[in-house]
């Protein structure tokens, strides 16, 4: 079953082959996705599970 990601910058459905999903990098319990605008214009994000920040 494939399981629904949204973008953890501004919130958007993640359909497509340029988006990512992956784990914090700082603490590896919430899960980032990033979709294809956002990527490419080094939108920030914040973890909700530590607050780690990343472009």
């Amino acid at each position: 079953m494939k399981e629904d990601y949204n973008c953890t910058s501004c919130g958007i459905t993640l359909v497509g082959l340029k988006n990512t999903v992956f784990p914090c990098p700082e603490c590896g319990e919430s899960t980032i996705g990033r979709c294809e605008k956002c990527r490419d214009q080094s939108e920030q994000y914040e973890c909700p599970e530590c607050g780690f920040r990343g472009p």
